[in-house]
């Protein structure tokens, strides 16, 4: 395992070998393993739901023996302790399975989204060093696997495709027949060696930010779980007897550790949508009886607006966080009028440090209502940072830095882009612009870095600028956001053209998606301009684009 270490730095690297130790005293850093908490759930409630999807059912014993089955197939075709597997799978139970067989083995899980395209995933894939994918066929009109088999012949290290729910395997392997194959054989396990070691790499997510290039964050168990784990005793507050509903992908953040994570840690149930429609995930909520749920901002106004001529009993609905985008002051009231028990909350994070603040139940109203919260787990630090490189006062605005037991180790394989976001003393500068008030609860008012947060999905409007000027008639790019009441923002494209026949989206979405870029990432508005506003130093001015963008 120490040969990971040239990839991202140790603990003791990261953190100091003090902090290291205090971390472990006041508990934030608890060690074990997800597959130890997997166990002890089976050992007292073997029959408890684990997972279900709509279409597949398991409960916790059930759950176990089918991943450690898988384990024993991805042993036997060479996966080992540190060895990176990569999931691209919708939000279904073979998810969860996936999760556990690759914790099961020590191995590194590399969750990604199932909009990522080639373009994206040839990087994701040689960055990471993958030695096998779990992922699918037809997926909303797309072949996943076919990229993946194409793919490997760019990425040498990648081995073996595994399909779950495919009709056509063309080679590759299949996901329930490599579960069966393997049911039953626990006379294998010893092969798997001892649980994974809390303070080695255990999960690699990958994202955006401001950078044409995705960013793969490494965090341990540790650093993993102590948000989790906070989330599932203080904002969820989740027992046993919860089931989590989670329609955000499993293949990033919030979805792997709201839709798998925490009900692991919880030992709770969990239902995974695969496909978002307001109307089908209010009905899910109903028939499931969920209790907690967490999402972007917009996708809560889509199930009010949907739950209008419907008679569901929601009444079973505790708790929905809400992360990615600030909460409109009225939208708390109208949320309480369809979930009459339900609360909804804010959160600060992002996938470098996970969570950093969060409301709880026992907030004043009006604080729970119009910030992200207070921190609600010890060890971790804050400040906010004026231009001038001041500490801000309370209320004043100015970047947030986090430092604490959540943070990542860093970027894998990149450490000049780990230093450039965490510094010498270990805070990680967030890149966004907050305020914190005197009673300590945090209001995020703007962003340094240049995204585009997308029905809570973060694009980088460098990466669409770099696709865009690979166009033989676009000379200049600029990509801002526009608001927009379902999906927060959407993605506006300012271009400067070759003299010629005006240039239309049509056009230049056609020339995108030949890039095999991810959809979410194709302009949906284009602006042909003479020039754009500019400083004196030859910087365009976005913020002149974007008051633009929106008018």
């Amino acid at each position: 395992m120490s040969g990971l270490q040239q990839f991202v730095p140790t603990i003791e690297q990261r953190f100091g070998a003090e902090n290291v130790i205090g971390f472990r005293q006041i508990g934030a850093w608890l060690g074990g393993s997800p597959s130890q908490l997997l166990e002890r759930t089976v050992a007292h409630a073997p029959s408890r739901v684990a997972v279900t999807d709509g279409v597949r059912r398991l409960e916790y014993a059930e759950l176990k023996e089918q991943a450690y089955a898988l384990a024993r197939t991805l042993h036997s075709l060479g996966v080992r302790r540190g060895d990176r597997v990569l999931m691209q799978l919708p939000n279904w139970a073979e998810a969860a399975v996936t999760y556990h067989a690759v914790a099961r083995l020590a191995a590194v899980i590399v969750p990604v989204t199932m909009v990522y395209r080639h373009a994206e995933l040839k990087q994701m894939l040689n960055n990471s060093e993958a030695v096998a994918v779990v992922t699918t066929r037809q997926f909303r009109n797309f072949d996943h696997a076919a990229m993946f088999r194409e793919l490997r012949m760019h990425c040498p290290v990648l081995k073996h495709v595994v399909q779950a729910r495919s009709d056509k395997l063309e080679g590759d392997i299949d996901f329930d027949a490599a579960v069966q194959a393997s049911l039953g054989k626990p006379g294998h396990d010893e092969a798997f060696g001892p649980f994974a070691d809390p303070d080695q790499p255990h999960v690699l997510i990958y994202t955006s930010g401001t950078e044409a290039t995705s960013k793969g964050c490494t965090h341990t168990w540790n650093t993993f779980a102590y948000s989790a784990r906070g989330l599932a005793e203080k904002v969820f507050q989740m027992q046993g007897d919860g089931t989590m509903f989670m329609p955000s992908p499993v293949g990033h953040a919030t979805g792997m550790m709201m839709g798998i994570v925490i009900p692991t840690i919880a030992g709770a149930g969990t239902h995974l949508l695969d496909i978002w429609e307001p109307g089908e995930a209010l009905q899910r909520i109903a028939t499931y009886r969920c209790t907690a749920s967490a999402g972007a901002t917009p996708f809560v106004r889509m199930m009010i607006d949907a739950s209008k001529g419907k008679n569901l009993d929601l009444s079973s609905m505790r708790n929905l966080v809400c992360a990615g985008a600030p909460i409109p002051l009225t939208l708390p009231g109208e949320f309480r009028s369809v979930f009459p028990n339900g609360r909804l909350l804010q959160l600060y994070g992002c996938s470098e440090i996970n969570m950093m603040t969060a409301c709880v139940e026992g907030d004043p109203p009006l604080q729970r209502d119009s910030s992200a919260g207070r921190p609600v787990q010890p060890g971790i630090e804050s400040m906010v940072v004026t231009p001038e490189g001041t500490v801000a006062g309370a209320g004043e605005d100015g970047e947030v830095y986090y430092r604490g037991p959540g943070l990542m180790l860093g970027y894998w394989r990149d450490p000049e882009r780990t230093a450039k976001t965490i510094d010498a003393q270990g805070w990680y500068h967030t890149g966004d612009v907050c305020n914190i008030d005197a009673e300590g609860y945090l209001r995020v008012t703007g962003r340094i870095k240049d995204i585009i947060i997308r029905g809570g999905a973060n694009i980088s409007a460098g990466e669409v600028e770099n696709y865009l000027l690979e166009h033989p008639r676009i000379q200049t790019a600029a990509v801002v956001a526009y608001p927009d009441e379902q999906m927060g923002e959407r993605v506006c494209a300012f271009v400067i053209t070759t003299p010629g026949e005006p240039l239309t989206l049509a056009e230049v979405v056609a020339f995108l998606k030949g890039k095999r870029i991810s959809p979410q990432k194709l302009p949906e508005r284009l602006e042909v301009v003479d020039e754009f506003p500019m400083t004196v130093t030859g910087k365009i001015q976005k913020f002149k684009l974007r008051e633009m963008a929106r008018q």
